[in-house]
């Protein structure tokens, strides 16, 4: 009884002193988003003297706040939407028909989430320039799709293998179509794992720096955080401003997973494991 108190005691304390290690950048970023320059450079982790709100406003001007949030809003609508779209179709499809094939091109869905990134960066943007599609947010939309599908097809598959099958053929019977039956009966069913790959798209989307580094080329058309990138000259910093650029940023992504966690832990668990 006496071990089992304190190894409750140390787990207890690691989990402590990793929350503080957590919380401990955001600490700084939202405490001197509120300080001047010299103040910050006296001391990062001290409480500022005064509140200088006035950084918000100047940020929110500086890095043309409601533009760029449209432009990050879009991305990730079209982006996300196309993922659902294509990927609950292709999972669908591949969890219900058996054989050889069906398996090899769910393991090619699988192996090229092993692909990093930076080793297709440079024929990506080569393919993006013959498709005439860089510097569009509709391109850079549709390029997620691509990078995005299969993450989503891997957990639609695992998922659609708990709905039973007599759900398909009863509605077959009653004269739909495929397509009926997977956008009447079937699509609703996965309602929990869509909102989960929904909110960690989201999260991936609204915070990615360097596909929209490498595909966007017009100011008008950046994103917040390639907005807020532009707030780093050459030779002066506006710490302050950044900081609170970067907090402005965080909230919308902080409030949908704050409110949306369960979501993405059930979606996953379930996703996975069936699969």
């Amino acid at each position: 009884m006496r071990n089992r108190s304190i190894s409750s005691l140390l787990i207890t304390l690691v989990l402590a002193i990793g929350a503080v290690v957590a919380v401990f950048p955001i600490y700084m970023a939202v405490v001197n988003s509120v300080k001047t320059q010299g103040e910050m450079f006296e001391s990062f982790i001290s409480l500022p003297t005064a509140f200088h709100w006035e950084n918000y406003s100047d940020a929110f001007t500086k890095i043309n706040m409601l533009n760029s949030s449209w432009n990050s809003a879009v991305i990730s609508i079209l982006g996300i939407g196309g993922i659902v779209f294509c990927a609950s179709l292709a999972g669908y499809k591949l969890s219900r028909t058996g054989g050889k094939l069906s398996g090899f091109i769910f393991f090619l869905f699988i192996a090229s989430m092993l692909v990093p990134f930076h080793s297709i960066m440079i024929p990506l943007n080569r393919m993006a320039n013959a498709l005439h599609v860089q510097g569009s947010t509709y391109g850079l939309a549709l390029i997620y799709i691509g990078l995005g599908v299969n993450m989503a097809v891997f957990l639609y598959h695992g998922f659609v293998k708990s709905i039973p099958r007599e759900l398909e053929e009863s509605a077959q019977m009653d004269g739909c179509n495929q397509f009926q039956t997977f956008f009447l009966i079937i699509f609703p069913l996965l309602v929990p794992i869509t909102v989960t790959i929904a909110i960690l798209d989201f999260l991936w989307i609204w915070n990615d720096f360097l596909l929209p580094l490498l595909m966007l080329t017009d100011v008008n058309k950046y994103t917040l955080i390639l907005s807020t990138n532009m707030l780093f000259g050459e030779y002066n910093k506006e710490w302050s401003l950044i900081l609170a650029s970067l907090v402005l940023t965080a909230i919308p992504v902080v409030l949908i997973y704050a409110f949306f966690q369960r979501f993405i832990m059930h979606g996953i668990a379930e996703g996975a494991v069936k699969g």
